[in-house]
């Protein structure tokens, strides 16, 4: 059984290609002892070249609202007047802790992502 580092593109693609074939592979094979391996490989290779961020604030906001069926009007609880809203939800406006505490207890927000270091990004048009 020989695995290799994952160092490109087309190591991880063959990587992946592998994980598929084993997928199915009996716990103490050595099939199975390669999927574990190879699984290991493709989860350190992802983190440094394929990283997942946390999603932008406004659409973390989006996101929740549209699951739950909110309008904007519905925001205004957690995040003030309808023109806070719609300075929020553009970008124009960052996210006061205030905002940012309403909206994780009200919506279950994580304040990791409400909390930002980044300016707020200028928005032409939100989805609600």
């Amino acid at each position: 059984m020989e695995i290799r580092p994952i160092r490109t593109e087309n190591d991880y693609e063959h990587a992946l290609s592998e994980i598929a074939r084993l997928f199915n592979a009996k716990e103490g094979t050595e099939d199975f002892d390669r999927l574990d391996l190879l699984t290991t490989l493709v989860e350190v290779y992802e983190t440094k070249h394929h990283p997942i961020l946390p999603p932008d604030p406004v659409a973390a906001i989006e996101y929740e609202a549209e699951k739950r069926g909110l309008s904007r009007r519905d925001l205004e609880r957690y995040i003030g007047p309808s023109g806070r809203v719609s300075e929020v939800m553009n970008g124009s406006r960052p996210l006061s802790m205030t905002m940012v505490r309403k909206l994780r207890s009200g919506l279950g927000i994580s304040a990791d992502v409400l909390v930002s270091d980044a300016p707020p990004k200028r928005r032409r048009k939100a989805a609600i």
